[in-house]
């Protein structure tokens, strides 16, 4: 099973970070708690930017240690961290590189997400990233899902399901029907009236 349960914030954060760095900067990769913590408070490329603790890391940890998620490397002069991934969601580089995106930074269009993947996995197309998005919402136990298109917006944007499914957003209210004269028109037309009257 994928996901026993849905994940927290603090602990989709600590995913996607193990993630990323296993994609971006593979020679620090396990991670030391200490680097962990500075790669879930980056301030750039998360959304939104944390001020985790140590403390709160080592819980979610803990916490992914039991649904088998994460593990602890011993054996070198400080306890490194690394997902377990691989082995539990399946996933090929380039899909890893878009669920790292996605637990990161929050819901994506197809387009958002092929840039900002570039440096971990280059995508050919727009198209491709659309493509694999969507074999991967087919999956048996997806983690992806494809969101409804918002009023305004041309494109679908893409969220993860570690969470559980996303919330649906709020429509934009549509504005009620007008009920009669604005004061302004009611002025307007009263000076209509007098003008006329002054004519006459």
């Amino acid at each position: 099973m994928r996901l026993p349960r849905p994940l927290d914030a603090v602990e989709v954060r600590v995913l996607g970070s193990l993630l990323e760095k296993e994609l971006l900067t593979p020679d620090v990769y396990p991670m030391t708690l200490q680097g962990l913590v500075a790669a879930c408070n980056q301030k750039t490329s998360r959304e939104p930017v944390t001020e985790l603790s140590a403390v709160e890391v080592v819980a979610a940890l803990d916490r992914l240690r039991e649904l088998v998620l994460a593990w602890k490397v011993t054996g070198g002069r400080a306890d490194k961290w690394e997902h377990n991934l691989d082995a539990k969601w399946d996933l090929a580089k380039e899909e890893k590189a878009l669920v790292a995106l996605l637990l990161l930074r929050g819901a994506q269009t197809a387009a958002e997400l092929r840039a900002r993947a570039e440096r971990m996995h280059d995508l050919a197309s727009v198209e491709a990233a659309e493509e694999l998005l969507r074999k991967m919402a087919a999956h048996a136990e997806p983690l992806v899902v494809e969101l409804p298109r918002r009023p305004g917006q041309k494109e679908t944007r893409w969220a993860h399901l570690a969470s559980g499914a996303p919330e649906a957003e709020p429509s934009a209210p549509r504005p009620s029907a007008p009920t009669g004269p604005s004061p302004i028109e009611k002025r307007l037309l009263a000076l209509e009236e007098r003008l006329a009257s002054v004519e006459a």
